[in-house]
């Protein structure tokens, strides 16, 4: 059966790769016939992420015909805290409803 396996190992580089595996192989079996636990060791820690097509996957998950196996990476920054740290820096006027006030209209409106 044809799947494909998708890792960005770092932000703006993507490696995709077209994989025949036997029929009930699981995600991590995919992995090692592909050689990507050798080739990307980061891939080998207990962590891993694994999805298929965006919902995430346990590493024993059975795979099917045509499944996409995604490999995250894990999050540098917390997003809620990045978002945050945007927000001081433009300034409470600056964002959403709050950009383009009408002349003359009441601040929030």
């Amino acid at each position: 059966m044809q799947i494909t396996l998708i890792h960005a190992s770092a932000p703006h580089e993507v490696v995709q790769q077209d994989l025949s595996v036997p029929d009930g192989s699981t995600a991590l079996h995919a992995l090692k016939l592909a050689g990507w636990l050798e080739a990307f060791p980061e891939l080998g820690t207990p962590a891993l992420t694994l999805g298929v097509w965006g919902r995430r996957v346990d590493p024993e998950h059975v795979l099917r015909e045509g499944d996409r196996l995604e490999v995250y990476r894990a999050l540098r920054v917390d997003p809620k805290v990045a978002r945050r740290e945007r927000f001081v820096g433009q300034g409470a006027r600056g964002t959403g409803l709050f950009a383009r006030r009408k002349a003359g209209s009441k601040a929030g409106y």
